[in-house]
């Protein structure tokens, strides 16, 4: 039997875990700072970031706006759901620097609880929420889908690409990447039919 304190000492293979976490240790340490400008929810927006931030953390942690959730950090959930330049993005899975002069509209930006969006004041009356943690990413994805469908954008169950018409099956299709584990699904679809026939 090999006595421990006697064995010899165990070779890290190189890119194993160890090695990747001293790599990256020496690398926070001469990382550059990139200056970026954006527009967020319509306000100027400067600021000098690790290149390597995620739109989501320079929102979060250095913008303060906290209502974009961190849930899965894998682009899974939907819960970090923002909206660039009109359009849905994941802001988990882009790097800030990516979106120099790009406009952002975070749940924030969308209404105030003075004057609330009208998809905000739907899932109020229609409960299309419950705990509120994926609401945020919820409520920005269902205007884009909006905008998508009167833009003629087809999802993967348009049948007819030349007239997209708005129904369940379209609504569940795109917004099938913003999970509510509390299982709202029901009211975030009434809600956003109202929208849509508000809109109308």
């Amino acid at each position: 039997m090999i006595d421990d304190a006697h064995a010899a000492p165990r070779r890290q293979a190189p890119g194993s875990a160890m090695t990747s976490e001293a790599s990256m240790a020496a690398g926070s340490a001469a990382a550059p700072r990139l200056d970026l400008r954006l527009t967020v929810n319509g306000k100027e927006r400067s600021l000098r970031l690790d290149p390597r931030v995620t739109l989501l953390d320079a929102l979060r942690e250095h913008l303060r706006l906290t209502g974009s959730k961190k849930g899965c950090d894998h682009g899974q959930c939907g819960a970090c759901t923002v909206l660039v330049n009109g359009r849905r993005i994941n802001a988990c899975l882009t790097l800030a620097v990516m979106h120099e002069g790009d406009s952002v509209t975070t749940i924030e930006g969308l209404g105030t609880p003075e004057a609330l969006h009208p998809m905000q004041a739907a899932f109020v009356r229609h409960d299309g929420f419950q705990c509120g943690y994926c609401t945020p990413g919820q409520i920005c994805s269902s205007v884009a889908v909006l905008e998508e469908i009167r833009a003629g954008i087809p999802s993967h169950v348009t049948e007819d690409l030349e007239r997209i018409e708005f129904g369940e099956a379209e609504l569940r299709e795109r917004m099938s990447g913003n999970i509510c584990r509390c299982a709202a699904y029901p009211n975030i679809i009434e809600a956003i039919r109202e929208v849509q026939e508000q809109g109308a």
